[in-house]
């Protein structure tokens, strides 16, 4: 059943809005306002400023407001303990341009409206986010930032984004790795339709530097249901390979190895204790939310 409140979050609604701020805005203040009402627990918007009493915290921390009001133990974090770095990383390559008729975003628009929302999120929660875009090399780099404009400059350069070329991100990835002084939470957006091995191997590069990492693995309701039927012209995005064939012929092979695909990189994160979202651009954002919030407030 659908939780009263997250409507809009719905990508066809979204896709009406014209300013990307307002996108982000619509779909954060929806979601915060439908939580209460949702059917996920346990979560605590009050994250970012304070953690509960642990035997051995100073007593001199504790807000004793919060305390009046609830009866348990806070302590509240100072600023540079709270505030997180999060590096949003965008793939914008040619095969993230597909949109299916049953989706109303590209995998790329819906990656730039996830992206701006979690932006608007961090800021309202006084964290830094950065962006960078990337196919086969940088396109976009912004540092992780709380300054005041920073948001806007973010939401700027996504109203921008445009497809770019053939993926490689693996040696793009490891040099962000290196980029990354800071420890942070590093967001990658992307359809993942690249070398398995290569991308693995680079989120163990992000690990071992210390970053926090989740994966929002973006397909389209046609990549991940392979509804066709009757003779189909099938065209390769990067490399405009065709393919005329039955659909129904292939259906059967083509989930099977999409399935193994799913399974590989769920198996790859879960070994490296990285966060694994799989999203359907037909659906809406708010479980990708939720996964950030999760991760955020520790609770994952």
């Amino acid at each position: 059943m659908p939780v009263e409140g997250l409507r809009f979050l719905d990508p066809k609604v979204l896709a009406k809005i014209r300013s990307l701020e307002l996108k982000a805005k619509y779909v954060v203040e929806g979601f915060m306002s439908g939580l209460h009402r949702s059917p996920y627990k346990g979560f605590s918007v009050e994250f970012a400023e304070y953690r509960q009493y642990m035997p051995g915290d100073e007593i001199r921390y504790i807000d004793w407001r919060v305390f009046g009001r609830s009866d348990k133990f806070f302590i509240k974090e100072f600023e540079e303990e709270t505030n997180l770095r999060c590096y949003l990383t965008i793939d914008i390559s040619e095969s993230m341009g597909y949109k299916s008729k049953k989706s109303a975003l590209t995998k790329l628009e819906y990656a730039s409206y996830l992206a701006a929302s979690l932006a608007y999120f961090m800021t309202q929660q006084r964290d830094g986010a950065g962006l960078v875009t990337l196919d086969n090399d940088i396109r976009d780099f912004m540092p992780a930032s709380m300054k005041t404009g920073h948001l806007h400059s973010v939401l700027v350069t996504l109203e921008r984004i445009k497809l770019g070329g053939a993926s490689n991100m693996a040696p793009v990835l490891h040099n962000l790795a290196e980029m990354y002084v800071k420890r942070g939470l590093v967001c990658l957006i992307s359809d993942l339709l690249d070398d398995v091995d290569g991308i693995v191997k680079a989120l163990k590069h992000f690990r071992f530097r210390g970053h926090e990492v989740i994966i929002f693995h973006i397909l389209d309701y046609d990549e991940l249901e392979f509804p066709f039927t009757g003779l189909t012209k099938f065209e390769e995005m990067e490399t405009k390979k065709e393919l005329i064939t039955l659909p129904d012929a292939l259906r059967q092979s083509y989930l099977k190895q999409l399935n193994s695909f799913i399974s590989k990189y769920k198996e790859e994160c879960l070994t490296l204790d990285i966060d694994y979202v799989l999203l359907n651009t037909s659906k809406p954002l708010d479980f990708a939310l939720m996964q950030y919030l999760a991760k955020r407030s520790g609770l994952m």
